[in-house]
C-alpha cells in the first residue's frame, strides 16, 4: 500500500529519534519490548517497484528505509489495531536508480492527490507470526 511522503517523513523522524540511536522504540505504553523480527510483501508491490526503475538490473532496484510507525500513522493505516503497530520497527520502499555511485529515489508524483512513491504496509512479525520462525 502506498504511503504519504509525510506519514513517510513522520516515520523516519521516529526511528532517527530513537532506535537508530540505540534506544528502544516507544509507544504511549512506553518502551517496545518485543520488536519486528520480520516482515513480508508480496510479490506484486516489489515488482510493481521494480517496474517503475530503470530496467538495466546493474541500475534499477528498490531503496529499503529503516522506519518506525508513530502513532498518527498506526491509526491512519491499521485503523483495526494501531496498537499493534505503534511504535513498532518497519520498512518503507521506494523505486531507485543507482547511477555513478548515487542511489536516487524515483518519487513518481504524478498528480496533487498522488501520494508518491513510497511503499509500506507488509506483513510483519510481531504482531503476526503466522507461523513462527
Amino acid at each position: 500500500m502506498k504511503i504519504s511522503n509525510e506519514d513517510f517523513e513522520s516515520m523516519k523522524a521516529k526511528y532517527d529519534k530513537e532506535v537508530k540511536q540505540g534506544k528502544s522504540g516507544k509507544n504511549k505504553k512506553g518502551e517496545i519490548t518485543d520488536q519486528t523480527d520480520w516482515m513480508f510483501f508480496d510479490r506484486e508491490t516489489l515488482e510493481g517497484l521494480l517496474a517503475k526503475a530503470d530496467p538495466d538490473p546493474k541500475k534499477g532496484g528498490i531503496k529499503f528505509y529503516f522506519s518506525q510507525y508513530t502513532e498518527s500513522v498506526a491509526k491512519k493505516y491499521h485503523p483495526k489495531n494501531p496498537e499493534s503497530y505503534d511504535g513498532m520497527v518497519t520498512l518503507v520502499m521506494i523505486a531507485a536508480n543507482e547511477e555513478a555511485g548515487s542511489i536516487t529515489d524515483i518519487n513518481q508524483k504524478t498528480n496533487v492527490d498522488d501520494e508518491g512513491g513510497f511503499e509500506n504496509i507488509g506483513r510483519m512479525c510481531p504482531p503476526f507470526c503466522d507461523p513462527k520462525p
